[in-house]
């Protein structure tokens, strides 16, 4: 299937930035949407971004003017700029992506998640 890499997460100050990367691959792939989430200890995982591939985002309410979600369809790669971080954003952020892959003599869907990467963000 598809294969997805995150990048970026780390130990920042409030008011700090952090650049969140995801680098997909696999055999043939098509990518139709693609987004970050996020999970913080004893709580359900949360929308933090997602984009088509014709461009269109949606961001969740408490990350909205902050973060900025992009990809990168050549690269098969998802950015997440964070400006302005807050302690609360602190949290494992995931990629995922939906579209479909090519095994042997048809198109499957796929949804993958890659493992997170770990965003602590201190007061």
């Amino acid at each position: 299937q598809v294969q997805l890499v995150e990048s970026g997460g780390g130990l920042v100050q409030a008011g700090e930035s952090l650049r969140l990367s995801c680098a997909a691959s696999g055999r043939l792939f098509s990518i139709n949407a693609i987004g970050w989430y996020r999970q913080c200890p004893g709580k359900q995982r949360e929308l933090v971004a997602t984009i088509t591939d014709g461009g269109s985002t949606d961001y969740g309410d408490s990350v909205k003017g902050r973060f900025t979600i992009s990809r990168d369809n050549f690269k098969n790669a998802l950015y997440l700029q964070m400006n302005s971080l807050k302690p609360e954003d602190t949290a494992v952020y995931y990629c995922n992506a939906k579209g479909r892959y090519f095994s042997d003599v048809y198109w499957s869907p796929f949804d993958s998640w890659g493992q997170g990467t770990q965003v602590t963000v201190s007061s």
